[in-house]
C-alpha cells in the first residue's frame, strides 16, 4: 500500500551490538522511522544527521542506502559514531550501555534557513530525547513544521514542560495503571501536543486526543523474536496513517482510530525481525562486558 505522506527523521542514528552474539545492527528512533516509513509505503523518506567516521558509521550508511533511504542532509565528523550495547531476554531487548551518541552530543546539528527549507518540503519532522536536538526544536516550531517526537521511558516531568510545548505529536513508553496512564496523557497533552500517545508493550497503547481517549491492543503474535524498534515501528506507522488519512479529509477520530490498528498490526511484524531492521553484521570486540 502506498502513502501519500513524507517523512524526516532529524536527529539519531546508532549500531546496536548485541553482546550475547557479536552482531551489531543499524537503529536509532529517527533512522528507524525513515526505514519503517519506507516499508509501509510512504513517498519520501528521509534522514537527517550526523554520522561519524569509524566501521560503524559506514555500516548505518550502507544500509540506508540499501533501503532508498534520502541521506542528502547528513554529514560525516571526525570521531566515533553512536552505539548502544544491549542484548535479549526472551525476546526483550535490554540495553546495557551506550557512548552517548558519540560525535553526535559533542557536535549538535544547527539548523539554518537552508536547512529549515529542506525540512519544510516534509508532511513530517520527527526527534526524540535521546537526539541531543532540543536546542534545534524552537527553530522547528517557530517555522510552523509539524513535529513528532519520542520521550521514551525515561523523560523527566521538567523534560516534558520543556519539550512538549514544542511537539504537535507526542509519544513515550509508559508503565503503570490505566488511570496513571490517563493522567499522563493529560498533563502531557495540557502543554501542547495535539495527540499523545503512551506505548504500554503487551498492553498494547493509548492515546489521547480531542479530549478523548483511545484504546489499543497489541496485535497478537506466537512469540517475539525481538522488540527492538517495536516502539519506533508504532509511531512510525500510525503517523504515516493518520496524516495520509487526514490528507484524503476523514474525521479525526476515525483517521486516529484506524490508524493506530494498523499500526500495531505492523509492529507486531517488526517483532519478528532481527535487530530493528535487519543488517546484521558479525563483530568481533574484545569486551563485551555489561554494565
Amino acid at each position: 500500500m502506498k502513502y501519500d505522506v513524507s517523512v524526516v527523521g532529524f536527529g539519531d542514528n546508532v549500531v546496536d551490538i548485541y553482546t550475547h552474539e557479536n552482531v551489531q545492527y543499524p537503529g536509532g528512533n529517527c533512522v528507524n522511522l525513515a526505514v519503517y516509513a519506507k516499508m509501509f509505503g510512504a513517498k519520501r523518506c528521509a534522514y537527517m544527521g550526523y554520522f561519524g567516521t569509524d566501521k560503524n558509521a559506514d555500516h548505518v550508511i550502507s544500509a540506508l542506502r540499501e533501503e532508498q533511504i534520502e541521506l542528502v542532509k547528513c554529514k560525516k565528523i571526525e570521531g566515533e559514531n553512536g552505539y548502544s550495547r544491549c542484548t535479549l531476554e526472551d525476546g526483550d531487548r535490554v540495553f546495557l550501555d551506550y557512548n552517548e551518541g558519540g560525535v553526535r552530543s559533542r557536535h549538535i546539528y544547527d539548523l539554518d534557513e537552508f536547512d529549515l527549507e529542506y525540512l519544510a518540503e516534509f508532511d513530517l519532522v520527527h526527534s526524540g530525547n535521546y537526539c541531543y536536538m532540543e536546542s534545534q526544536l524552537p527553530k522547528i516550531k517557530a517555522a510552523g513544521l509539524p513535529l513528532s517526537f519520542d520521550f521514551s521511558d525515561d523523560s523527566e516531568p521538567e523534560y516534558y514542560e520543556k519539550i512538549a510545548p514544542l511537539v504537535t505529536y507526542a509519544f513515550c513508553s509508559f508503565d503503570g495503571t490505566d488511570d496513571e496512564v490517563k493522567e499522563h496523557l493529560q498533563k502531557v497533552a495540557s502543554y501542547g501536543p495535539k495527540i499523545v500517545c503512551a506505548s504500554r508493550g503487551a498492553k498494547g497503547c493509548m492515546l489521547y486526543a480531542n479530549h478523548e481517549f483511545f484504546e489499543q491492543s497489541a496485535y497478537p503474535i506466537e512469540k517475539a523474536i525481538d522488540t527492538m524498534g517495536a516502539g519506533d515501528s508504532l509511531i512510525t506507522t500510525f503517523m504515516v496513517g493518520y496524516l495520509d488519512r487526514k490528507k484524503k479529509g476523514m474525521h479525526d477520530d476515525v483517521a486516529i482510530k484506524e490508524s493506530i490498528k494498523e499500526a500495531a498490526k505492523f509492529a507486531a511484524k517488526v517483532c519478528q525481525m532481527e535487530g530493528a531492521f535487519g543488517h546484521g553484521k558479525e563483530v568481533q570486540i574484545d569486551a563485551l562486558k555489561t554494565k
